[in-house]
């Protein structure tokens, strides 16, 4: 009796483990069929009308960043189109927005125009590990829920990137333009310095200062961020009797870090390290307290210095 109850109990949990694999196999084919890709068709049903004449200032903005990329990329990246497509009214169409702009073959493009060596546009899955896709969409998501709200309208901009053409969400307010994929993944930067010194010479202690910074700016030229540090000494002849350090970071839709410390505080001059980023959504920026320098990951623009200053009587 006891030989045949081992083959039948084996018999049994192939059985079982055969009907388990088939619902299984089930179950993943039925959560495929019923998970519908929503798209823009979808969003334009549950869109109100809305004006088809664009808010002066949003207009200003994008015939400003048609010029800027016409400056900087020539004819690689063009806007060839914009179309008015309604008024978000509710949840479930900021929903649908944040699964559009946030799906893994939507464009995007990121870098600095005008370092156009830096530019990278493409579906976002051709940029990213899967990990940090789905830091990205996540990203991208929390944009919309934070910032579009009920009455945000929405535009479809045409792009035509080397003879490529897609299209991107646009969402705007009479305030101006909120979000779009590539009008807010591209940056422009620029780099500044000043120095100086303070010119009382009848005080006992003099002063000179030292400020370095980053700027990144919206394509249609108005600033978005900036990261910076200061070194000030403060000196008698030529010996310095202190160095103080400040530094900042700041970004609209972004992520900043900024640290500073002093190497040298007084002597013969004054030192300082700093370790400086920020980036667009999409990316990710970390400090290293060890070695004391910020690093980015992910997509995005980005902006990072680290190094140090030394400043002189």
């Amino acid at each position: 009796m006891k030989k045949l109850v081992t083959p039948f109990k084996v018999f049994a949990l192939a059985m079982v483990l055969s009907l388990t694999s088939c619902q299984n196999e089930t179950t993943e084919v039925l959560q495929e069929n019923t998970a519908k890709k929503e798209s823009v068709s979808d969003l334009k049903k549950v869109l109100t009308p809305s004006s088809q004449t664009l808010p002066d200032i949003v207009q200003t903005q994008l015939n400003d960043s048609k010029k800027n990329l016409e400056q900087y990329l020539k004819n690689d990246l063009q806007i060839t189109g914009v179309s008015v497509l309604g008024k978000l009214s509710d949840a479930n169409g900021i929903s649908i927005s944040q699964n559009l702009i946030s799906d893994k073959n939507t464009y995007v493009a990121f870098g600095n125009i005008t370092d156009p060596a830096s530019v990278k546009i493409g579906k976002m899955t051709n940029f990213n590990s899967e990990d940090e896709l789905s830091v990205a969409q996540q990203s991208l998501k929390d944009v919309i829920s934070q910032e579009v709200k009920p009455n945000t309208e929405v535009l479809e901009i045409t792009w035509n990137h080397k003879g490529e053409q897609f299209t991107s969400l646009c969402f705007y307010n009479t305030n101006g333009i909120i979000w779009d994929n590539v009008l807010g993944g591209l940056v422009m930067m620029d780099r500044g310095s000043n120095v100086e010194a303070s010119n009382d010479n009848q005080a006992k202690v003099l002063s000179k200062w030292y400020k370095e910074w980053w700027t990144a700016k919206w394509l249609w030229g108005s600033k978005r961020g900036e990261i910076g540090y200061k070194i000030t000494i403060y000196y008698n002849g030529s010996t310095v009797s202190n160095t103080d350090v400040s530094d900042w970071g700041n970004i609209s839709l972004g992520k900043a870090k900024s640290e500073s410390k002093i190497l040298k505080r007084t002597g013969a001059y004054g030192q300082c390290r700093y370790a400086l980023g920020l980036c667009t959504p999409t990316g990710s920026l970390s400090f290293n307290s060890s070695n004391f320098t910020v690093s980015f990951s992910g997509l995005g623009s980005n902006i990072v210095s680290n190094g140090t200053k030394s400043l002189y009587p």
